[in-house]
């Protein structure tokens, strides 16, 4: 018995398309906002081919409005904190709060790199760059690790010198440090959640690294607030470069974690809650029990990520007695599906007939 007979496929199964009532419910990021068909929105990843050599059109314009917003939320309200932390310094001479304000530095150089990467990233794939910017965001993580794990050596080296050169700690102005220390934390925590949502929804590693660096300076408030009060109760003010060395390490921590997230992005290791996703799809598509459009079997699956856009390659085996559009209708609707459900990418398919199709094996990587 032919294979399409034994699984009873016809040919208004196999052009079957995903609708609105079989898609679901939610996507795991980055909310569609076209509902053209599948081929008619990959064409909008793109623009007109330009000339040889031509640059990104780099604009604040590229980047959606709510990403924008917290991108610039972040750089002025570092710009701000750094000059409260600062004068925080000037009256309390604490390596704590000195430590802090380093951070905060760095906060301001990595959010406006973030936000230089967000215009980049979300600038239209041209023929110079046909798979999109988004590889810039993984570049932006990678510059503010380094930024962070710089200011990481410059607290334990400040740190050094105070125990080298003894204490110097103005202690008739810790309740003012400890108020403005109280209220930077209370700031960049509250903002860090901000863009930390706003990147995972829109799945940007820019936004997203830069709220994490934003939660990592008010756990260093935190650790500053602890050593000033410290010596506020006890008075003993080796609380202060002990407390400095602690951030230090800390914020060190972190940024060795963003390197590491950046070089697996720039070296397109595969996400392993994508990989999961991808195959519940494609195995419920598999063998004579699988939902339409059925297929025998898939292989050589393989997926990365441009920034926030996906993208999915993997060969199917379908019955050789399909015709090429037979095929190419069920590729097309595995592919849309797939696509679907990562809510910003491109997915391809290759056909291969399948050599056993009257018993369909399971999938292999």
């Amino acid at each position: 018995m032919p294979a399409a007979a034994c699984w009873g496929w016809c040919p208004s199964a196999m052009s079957m398309r995903i609708t609105p009532a079989s898609r679901s419910a939610t996507s795991r990021c980055c909310t569609l906002t076209s509902t053209a068909g599948p081929r008619n929105r990959r064409r909008s990843h793109w623009t007109e081919p330009g000339r040889a050599g031509a640059m990104p059109v780099v604009s604040l314009a590229n980047i959606p409005r709510t990403e924008l917003l917290a991108a610039l939320l972040s750089v002025g309200v570092g710009v701000a904190l750094l000059v409260v932390k600062f004068i925080a310094y000037a009256l309390t001479g604490s390596a704590a709060i000195f430590s802090d304000a380093l951070e905060s530095i760095v906060n301001v150089l990595a959010s406006s790199a973030a936000l230089y990467a967000l215009m980049v990233a979300h600038a239209p794939a041209d023929r110079e760059h046909p798979y999109g910017h988004g590889k810039i965001e993984f570049m932006s993580a990678g510059f503010e690790g380094g930024m962070i794990l710089v200011a990481a050596l410059v607290i334990l080296f400040q740190a050094a010198l105070v125990v080298y050169r003894g204490l110097d700690l103005r202690t008739e102005q810790l309740n003012t440090g400890l108020w403005l220390m109280a209220g930077a934390m209370v700031i960049n925590g509250g903002v860090g959640l901000i863009l930390l949502r706003v990147g995972r929804g829109r799945c940007s590693l820019a936004l997203e690294a830069d709220g994490k660096h934003l939660l990592t300076d008010a756990i260093t408030s935190i650790g500053a607030l602890a050593a000033l009060g410290v010596v506020r109760l006890t008075g003993w003010q080796w609380a202060d470069p002990i407390g400095a060395v602690m951030i230090g390490l800390y914020i060190g921590w972190m940024g060795i974690g963003l390197l590491e997230a950046s070089a697996a992005g720039l070296m397109d290791k595969q996400d392993a809650r994508d990989q999961r996703m991808l195959r519940e799809i494609l195995d419920a598509h598999v063998g004579p029990t699988g939902r339409e459009p059925r297929i025998c079997s898939y292989h050589k699956l393989r997926h990365r990520h441009s920034g926030r856009y996906h993208w999915v390659d993997f060969h199917i085996m379908v019955p050789p007695e399909l015709s090429v559009a037979e095929g190419h209708r069920i590729a097309s609707s595995i592919e849309y599906e797939i696509e679907l459900a990562l809510g910003e990418g491109n997915a391809t398919a290759h056909v291969e007939p399948c050599a056993e199709c009257e018993k369909p094996v399971a999938s292999s990587q």
